[in-house]
């Protein structure tokens, strides 16, 4: 953890803010630099200054998670009213998480510093920070990919003709739980049929029917880190018409991940999935980007779209998740989470991407 509040400064330092001393109020970058996992926490970081923050009821738990190359410090108020008294005397340009400090923290914070503090937004430092995963890391999202793999496999031997969405949603998240998962890194999405067309559907109270597609897009958090994956099945034997699609969709994915590699930018890897997708007329059925970054959350650093300028490198972990989405009819989503190797990429996700057939 010390070694990460170090890049952190080593960052900021290289930066145009001139940033002294960083206040980090983000949850998740608080666990990130400090290995703190409850829910009130705040961290001040600077070259001779390392204070980590949070109230009575998490005295034992930070005593035990919290790197020790950090003070603790237990507020009796709030972060904001007790921060001024931690800083140094004399002038400084105290640093701050501008994406999630709301206006009333920044005016409360303004009002009690002293007049020599100048207060800077440093936008996402940390989160360009996690976007590049240690080997620890990979190892914990490689668990959380394997244990939800299992998961989706136990279902999917059960069947799922017959029985509702929320049902096989439900039995999902349980069997990633009795796996180990402290929790599903989102809202489970079941849909099928015509609901399928939705790209972010909510799992109904409708029974699945024979023949049909079925998009399911899940995943574990183990350790704090995440795992994403989409895989569409069929309910038994569908259609000329989806088969197409779906072997439409998969060719975009495989040529995805083909772009996902050291120095590719994410506009870039967006563009090679899209131009498949072009091609064959469903330009208006792909409306949503490529991938993103997963991790300790499941969308972070960094993005592939066609805004995106991010670049990717080694040690980024990305999902690769093109789709095809007819308003009622069906809908076709492949998803893997893959993360940048020196050379290329390694795919985290196991499940088979040929169109499984599920009774």
């Amino acid at each position: 953890m010390t070694d990460r509040a170090s890049r952190l400064l080593q960052a900021l330092s290289e930066g145009e803010g001139g940033i002294e001393l960083m206040f980090v109020s983000s949850l998740v970058n608080v666990r990130y630099l400090t290995g703190f996992t409850g829910s009130n926490g705040a961290a001040l970081i600077g070259p001779d200054r390392r204070v980590f923050l949070t109230d009575f009821r998490y005295v034992e738990q930070a005593a035990s998670e919290v790197d020790s190359s950090f003070e603790r410090h237990i507020i009796r108020t709030g972060f904001f009213e007790e921060l001024p008294a931690l800083l140094p005397d004399g002038a400084l340009r105290l640093g701050f998480e501008d994406r999630h400090v709301t206006v009333y923290q920044h005016a409360t914070l303004g009002e009690k510093l002293p007049s020599a503090v100048e207060l800077v937004a440093a936008g996402m430092p940390v989160e360009a920070l996690r976007a590049v995963k240690d080997a620890k890391e990979v190892q914990r999202i490689r668990a959380a990919c394997e244990l939800a793999d299992a998961a989706l496999r136990e279902i999917l031997e059960q069947g799922i003709a017959g029985r509702t969405e929320t049902e096989i949603a439900l039995a999902l998240e349980d069997a990633m739980r009795h796996r180990g998962a402290s929790a599903a890194s989102f809202d489970t999405i079941v849909a099928s049929g015509p609901h399928g067309a939705l790209p972010h559907a909510s799992p109904r109270e409708v029974t699945i029917g024979d023949d049909q597609l079925v998009v399911i897009d899940w995943g574990a958090v183990l350790d704090g880190y995440c795992s994403d994956c989409t895989r569409t099945v069929a309910s038994g034997e569908v259609g000329e018409q989806a088969r197409i699609v779906y072997d439409l969709v998969l060719e975009a994915q495989l040529g995805g991940l083909e772009q996902v590699r050291p120095g590719v930018s994410g506009r870039d890897a967006d563009a090679a999935a899209r131009r498949i997708i072009d091609a064959a007329g469903h330009a208006e059925h792909f409306g949503h980007s490529l991938g993103h970054g997963v991790g300790l959350e499941v969308h972070e650093k960094p993005t592939l779209s066609g805004r995106s300028d991010d670049v990717l490198q080694d040690g980024n972990v990305v999902s690769c998740e093109p789709g095809v989405y007819v308003p009622g009819e069906l809908g076709v989503r492949i998803e893997d989470l893959c993360v940048v190797t020196p050379s290329g990429r390694e795919v985290l996700t196991e499940i088979p991407k040929e169109l499984i057939v599920v009774g």
